[in-house]
């Protein structure tokens, strides 16, 4: 027998439903992901099985003394007290040495996400609190784990930790994520909700993308048919009088059966059409930090005397363990945070473009429209007007859905408006500080898609492994300590590089029963070429050759954009304006050779 059952339910709210008639099982012993469109219901249904709504039509069966744990993708308002107790205070029918044994795993739920156990929930932060009800669901024994986007706000040792945990010691899991890597390891079935119905698919994730896809050609197929067919019935329907009085009523009905059929039909949602606006190009030296450290008051530094170049076209990741400084890091670099001590250098023709985790420039009174365009009923896109309405469609936001309040989107929505509106300004250095929370997984394919091709320069912080695998180019690693180490490639080149304190040298054997990794024995590296000694001078004089010309540009500027400047002879003004020309393209020039001369001396 199941452990839940769903039978012939409905739910809505208003518009088309997000369960409509579904039937549903939930057997002992399944792992199985949620998947679905932002918006689709996945959170609505997650709250129906752990019975805190009810169905508008159908039943919900549950065996009796089922104990069900649920994490939440919101933070509940209500709940207060220490930590401890609100962990240990997950459904539970356990006997004596059940108690020990649920006592010892809620003291190890709190050691492994790092909480305290006599903190005040209430005064916790939001990312502190959802690792609170991470603890709580994992620590009561439950019969069926549901779990709401669980690796929110989580850093990666946390999500590893995790996926170990459910993988040993959970018997029956029904989890919704946007983490791809964590998927593939967890599920072991895959449930589909697609336009209000469910569909299991007993297979692993990237089996289902590839029946699913093909499921959808043949709808699409299917759908052609039909509609070619109304369209000839239709037309016979309409023939002329003589046509009309002799035409055959059983026909006549089932083009009426066919048109309700036709008319039903709840289409795929179309396909989201991110895209980075173009910015003008920046020069080849993008950022260069010298000496940065940072500290907040009464605290050892989070960076400490870092050194960094940063060209134009890289694409680097920020990793770390929470609170290690991730986002503090990213709003140095950006120049948004003053540093204690060093300095961080803009190059030439910079555009920077911030994307906030926090989602705090969206107005939840304002609709979705006027979030993004204000009053305005138009906005530009690459240089050209476009329908504020026409945009959002293409965020998979349709007109209905667009003048509607922000506060009543899901979190996926949100993040979605949240690209919507910073992608409408161009840029040239884009920031982005946990930018795949909540998407649904197409819009986060098509965004590391984006990204991948983006022509600018990257600063990425995300614990998403397979995203920063698939998108960075180097990752930047806090380190603790105020350490930062760079290394190249995304998350598991950073694996294969990093020193762990204690661990075997390379090319050592394995732990007894680890994986062996292959070693591969190194070439002898290549000899690099030494900076000449008048190279070395040109190095030194660069900052104050720049300098010097920066100054000249400044003062050449203000003297053209002085109306009394053009009461001087044409001639005389033309000379400012090819001399400005002329100093810019060598500030661009005299960039390009830093980049090159301190990429020899750093080699």
């Amino acid at each position: 027998m199941a452990l839940l059952s769903l039978q012939d339910v409905s739910l809505g709210y208003g518009g088309e439903p997000l369960l409509d008639h579904v039937t549903f099982n939930i057997e002992r012993g399944e792992r199985a992901c949620l998947v679905g469109r932002n918006g689709a219901g996945k959170s609505t249904l997650m709250r129906l099985l752990a019975g805190e709504v009810e169905p508008d039509t159908g039943r919900v069966l549950r065996q009796a003394g089922l104990r069900v744990a649920y994490l939440p993708q919101e933070v509940p308002g209500d709940l207060r007290g220490p930590v401890r107790d609100l962990v240990a205070a997950g459904p539970r029918a356990l006997a004596a040495a059940g108690d020990r044994e649920h006592g010892t795993a809620v003291e190890a739920a709190l050691s492994r996400l790092e909480l305290a156990g006599e903190a005040l929930f209430e005064t916790l932060s939001g990312g502190q609190k959802r690792r609170v009800l991470l603890a709580r669901a994992l620590a009561c024994q439950p019969d069926i784990l549901l779990l709401d986007e669980p690796t929110n706000h989580l850093d990666i040792a946390a999500i590893e930790w995790m996926e170990t945990f459910l993988r040993s010691r959970v018997e029956t899991l029904l989890f919704i994520t946007h983490d791809r890597l964590f998927l593939r390891r967890l599920a072991r079935r895959i449930i589909d909700l697609d336009r209000g119905r469910l569909a299991g698919w007993d297979c692993d994730y990237d089996t289902f993308l590839r029946r699913k896809q093909q499921l959808l050609d043949d709808e699409a197929v299917a759908r052609e048919r039909m509609g070619r067919l109304l369209e000839k019935e239709e037309a016979w329907l309409r023939r002329g009088v003589r046509a009309r009085r002799t035409r055959n009523e059983g026909r006549v009905r089932a083009l009426l059966n066919l048109r309700d059929t036709f008319s039903r039909q709840r289409q795929e949602q179309g396909t989201s059409r991110i895209a980075l606006q173009a910015a003008e190009r920046s020069g080849a030296l993008v950022l260069k930090v010298e000496g940065l450290t940072f500290a907040y008051p009464g605290a050892a530094p989070i960076i400490r005397g870092l050194d960094l170049r940063v060209l134009r076209g890289e694409r680097i990741g920020i990793i770390g363990p929470n609170g290690s400084g991730k986002t503090t890091l990213l709003r140095l670099l950006t120049r948004s945070l003053e540093p204690a001590a060093g300095a961080v250098r803009f190059g030439t023709r910079l555009q920077v473009t911030c994307f906030d985790q926090m989602r705090a420039t969206l107005d939840p009174e304002k609709s979705v429209a006027e979030n993004i365009a204000g009053a305005r009923d138009t906005v530009v896109v690459n240089g050209q007007p476009r329908h504020i309405y026409a945009y959002l469609q293409d965020y998979l936001f349709e007109p209905e859905r667009a003048r509607t309040p922000v506060k009543v989107l899901s979190g996926g929505e949100r993040n979605r408006l949240l690209l919507a509106r910073h992608f409408l300004a161009p840029g040239n250095l884009l920031a982005m500080d946990e930018p795949t929370n909540d998407l649904d997984m197409e819009t986060l394919d098509l965004l590391e898609e984006q990204l991948a091709a983006y022509s600018g320069t990257l600063l990425l912080v995300s614990h998403d492994r397979a995203f920063l695998n698939n998108v960075v180019t180097s990752t930047l690693a806090l380190e603790g300590d105020g350490r930062v180490a760079q290394y190249a490639g995304g998350y598991d080149d950073w694996l294969a590089q990093r020193k762990v304190p204690g661990e075997e040298p390379e090319g050592a054997p394995p732990p007894s029963g680890g994986p062996a990794r292959a070693v591969a024995n190194p070439e002898p590296a290549p000899a690099r070429r030494r900076l000449g000694f008048n190279e070395k001078r040109e190095l030194t004089c660069m900052g104050e050759r720049i300098a010097a010309l920066e100054q000249e540009q400044r003062a050449l500027e203000a003297s053209l954009q002085d109306p009394l400047a053009y009461r001087q002879s044409p001639g005389e003004v033309a000379a400012w304006q090819r001399r400005l020309a002329a100093v810019h393209a060598e500030i661009e020039r005299l960039f390009d050779r830093w980049a090159e001369l301190e990429a020899l001396n750093n080699a």
